[in-house]
């Protein structure tokens, strides 16, 4: 078996014992009987739990950057997709996204690379937001918005009625089609619509 499908399989052994069990039941050996590898295997990728976290993240990260880059070259927008996507796509995502915030909390679990890659996922959509947008006020409005959706959908908190959510949704995109500066996407020809999962809302 190769190495980067060895190491995949120790981060999805890691993904299912997070989600399910939660980050108590996360050891060297926990995971690396799920992944079906010795534990001597597992540390040739992964010297310590805080090192398999920063794996994890970093992964994720990877998708993030994936995301991000689509955005940027889409015609919809950075305020349309940032919004669209501010609830999370599956109860798997939004499982593992609370796990890992939990985790936040553990300061033998998570290592400085770790916390700067969830603060990078947060960072660089507001970036991108004030990037697309000529009003910082707005920008940031958007940006709360989306972050509240996401952050309270992933901690099973009550979420909006669909109706108010997207009369919310169209009125922050009517806003930000006004004022996009020069050059930039989306054009406003569709509204927005309800969100429809995503990792927008990380960031």
């Amino acid at each position: 078996m190769s190495t980067g499908t060895t190491r995949d399989r120790i981060l999805d052994a890691l993904e299912g014992i997070l989600i399910d069990e939660g980050l108590s039941a996360v050891t060297l050996e926990s995971v690396a009987a799920a992944a079906g590898v010795s534990k001597g295997g597992l540390l040739y990728h992964f010297p310590s739990k805080a090192a398999m976290m920063t794996g994890l993240i970093r992964r994720l990260a990877d998708r993030a950057e994936e995301e991000f880059r689509e955005t940027e070259e889409s015609g919809e927008g950075v305020v349309r997709t940032f919004l669209r996507t501010s609830l999370p796509s599956s109860k798997h995502e939004a499982e593992l996204y609370w796990s890992i915030i939990a985790a936040l909390r553990s300061k033998e679990s998570m290592t400085d690379e770790a916390r700067d890659l969830v603060r990078y996922f947060f960072e660089e959509w507001a970036r991108l937001l004030h990037e697309e947008l000529d009003d910082p006020v707005l920008a940031e409005t958007v940006r709360l918005v989306g972050d509240g959706l996401y952050l309270s959908s992933i901690a099973g908190l009550a979420q909006p009625d669909p109706e108010l959510l997207r009369q919310v949704m169209d009125r922050l995109t009517a806003q930000a089609d006004r004022s996009k500066r020069p050059g930039r996407g989306g054009n406003g020809e569709e509204a927005a619509g309800e969100p429809t999962g995503g990792t927008g809302g990380t960031g």
